[in-house]
């Protein structure tokens, strides 16, 4: 990984005004105890260790970064990452990130290891930068580039590997961007450490680390460093692998002889005594610019039913759901990205519970990024990815979504699988391809009060379905209508409508309704019916928290559900009043049940 190069005035000027010079740069640049003459024009070579450590490493960081831009390039507001877009890696990439990361810092413990075993510390002496204060030659002043460069990579990955370690715990925010900012830093150490190599011996300096030969024997150097350092490298890999698996968090469901009330609150005695989970999310859309909540889960069951309580960060209520308001030119649906389903201001909030046997990276291997990682099949509207599984198992997926029933009392029932063959619609990109995310059998009461338009719509006014009968009334239902999405709707407002409370569509209907009013985007029309009304419960937003109560049958029967058993693995997500951009819980939670 780096260059041995012998002292001596032949990379110098040969002026006897450089004899104390030349002496303090022999002392900064000495590479072994006792130096053997090189011969001149011998091709340079590294010993084995190092070349088998460089690649490792080598190939476990770009690894780790061209899947950590990935993830980058998800984010809203990406533009590097994101102009790298087409060259990424797509598909189930968590696995391959967090893999490569671990890779990372086993092999520079290992390499930390063999540098202090092999007698070979000198090769990233900061004292060979002295060469750059004094008159040396330029192969000389690069060896001193080349060492800067190494610290910088040292640091940088010492930043990742702290910062990683946050954000995998679920610390987001400011962590966010200086992860983001030691990643860019080493891709740019990539391209300077092959330069400087280039222009301190070229293409022979590069083609050494494809040249193996035995490292020397220097009196006091420890016997076999690198088997040794290797083993060290391999203990430090699996102390982190079990300091995390390890310490994961365990959700205790025991019986209860009493039920809790679900009304939105954690007062009843059986909550109080029972133990909660925190968990912290991060990465989120809007949450008051943090994109970050802490979950608190509890759960308890009795013979039949299990009932779980979520507690979690949210400044504002929101039930605006992709309300239309009507103007000069008829009505409008207020959104800024609904036509590739990546709303992230007229939203509602919501939150979503996923159950799956697998404890894998990506939420038990389900989520899958990028604009195609299906091969063949395409890629979701907003190009960030898509759901399913791979290996045929289903994960259960309960979501609350606050103004299409859970208000109301309903939690969707949904799941991840097998991804379902597309339509001609998504091929030519006119409809939503879900994959393997969908809704269990049956129906919902919720739909919604315009006609769905594709990429490119809602530019101008939409056709609405159905409009309310006394627009008055209606109007007062929604409470203090202030259509800043920073602010809370009021508590007990109505932003859905009922069937009974309107009627479809009509000229002269709408004639009777004043410009700027503004209606709801949801309608409630019937019920809840089959397999996807498994899942009800209650919820309440005060002070910044909402809090969910939720219960469902312990076996439901249900194909599309999984049985609530001990050994299942839970993550949670928070949406704040935005479509798919929900936090990201990394580390699941595993059930026991009492």
């Amino acid at each position: 990984m780096s260059v041995d190069t012998p002292p001596g005035d032949k990379f110098f000027g040969a002026s006897p005004g450089l004899a104390a010079s030349t002496s303090e740069v022999d002392e900064a640049v000495s590479e072994e105890p006792v130096w053997r003459p090189v011969e001149k024009g011998a091709i340079p070579r590294s010993d084995y260790g190092t070349i088998l450590l460089h690649w490792s490493l080598a190939i476990a960081i770009v690894t780790s970064l061209v899947t950590g831009l990935r993830l980058s390039a998800d984010a809203e507001g990406s533009v590097f990452a994101k102009s790298l877009d087409w060259m990424l890696p797509q598909g189930e990439i968590w696995t391959w990130h967090f893999v490569s990361a671990l890779v990372v810092i086993g092999a520079m413990v290992a390499y930390a290891a063999y540098l202090t075993m092999g007698r070979l510390r000198r090769r990233v002496s900061v004292r060979k930068t002295v060469v750059l204060t004094l008159p040396a030659s330029p192969k000389l002043r690069w060896g001193a580039v080349n060492v800067i460069l190494y610290w910088i990579l040292f640091v940088a990955i010492a930043s990742l590997t702290a910062t990683g370690v946050l954000l995998y715990i679920g610390f987001g925010g400011i962590v966010v961007d200086i992860h983001y900012i030691s990643a860019l830093v080493v891709f740019g150490y990539i391209f300077g450490h092959v330069f400087s190599h280039f222009m301190f011996g070229g293409i022979q300096q590069l083609l050494r680390l494809f040249r193996p030969q035995a490292l020397r024997a220097y009196p006091g150097m420890s016997a076999r460093p690198f088997a040794t350092a290797l083993a060290i490298g391999l203990v430090v890999a699996a102390g982190v692998t079990w300091a995390d698996f390890g310490t994961r968090d365990i959700l205790h469901m025991r019986k209860v002889n009493e039920a809790p009330v679900l009304d939105g609150s954690m007062d009843d005695a059986v909550w109080r005594t029972a133990k909660p989970v925190f968990v912290r999310t991060q990465q989120g859309a809007n949450l008051g610019g943090s994109g970050a909540s802490t979950v608190e889960i509890r759960a308890v069951r009795d013979d039949d039913n299990v009932y779980f309580a979520f507690r979690w960060e949210d400044p504002t209520r929101s039930f605006k759901r992709l309300p239309l308001i009507k103007r000069e030119d008829g009505w409008h649906l207020l959104n800024n990205k609904a036509d590739i389903a990546d709303e992230t201001d007229y939203y509602e909030d919501k939150f979503a519970v996923l159950f799956s046997k697998s404890n894998a990276f990506g939420s038990g291997d389900s989520t899958h990024m990028g604009p195609e990682p299906l091969p063949g099949k395409p890629g979701a509207l907003n190009r960030r990815g898509l759901h399913y599984t791979t290996d045929g198992s289903l994960l259960d997926l309960w979501q609350w979504k606050a103004s299409r029933g859970g208000m109301l009392g309903r939690v969707d029932d949904m799941w991840f699988g097998t991804p379902v063959e597309p339509k001609e619609a998504h091929y030519e990109g006119t409809a939503r391809y879900s994959a393997g995310y969908a809704s269990d059998e049956g129906r919902a009461f919720y739909v919604y009060n315009y006609i769905d338009e594709p990429p490119g719509g809602y530019r101008g006014p939409v056709q609405v379905r159905r409009l309310p009968l006394d627009h008055a009334a209606q109007t007062a239902k929604l409470g203090t209508v202030n259509l800043s999405t920073e602010v809370s709707d009021d508590e007990g407002s109505q932003w859905w409508m009922f069937d009974h409370e309107s009627a479809p569509y009509s000229e002269e209907l709408d004639s009777t309704i004043p410009v700027g009013t503004v209606i709801p985007g949801v309608l409630i029309s019937g019920t809840y019916e089959g397999s996807r009304a498994d899942i009800t419960g209650a919820a309440r937003w005060q002070d910044g928290y909402w809090t969910l109560e939720v219960t469902r049958r312990l076996s439901t029967g249900h194909a599309q559900d999984l049985d609530m058993e001990s050994g299942l693995y839970i993550w949670v997500s928070v949406f704040d009043h935005n479509q798919t951009r929900h936090t990201r819980h990394v580390r699941p939670v595993r059930l026991e049940v009492h």
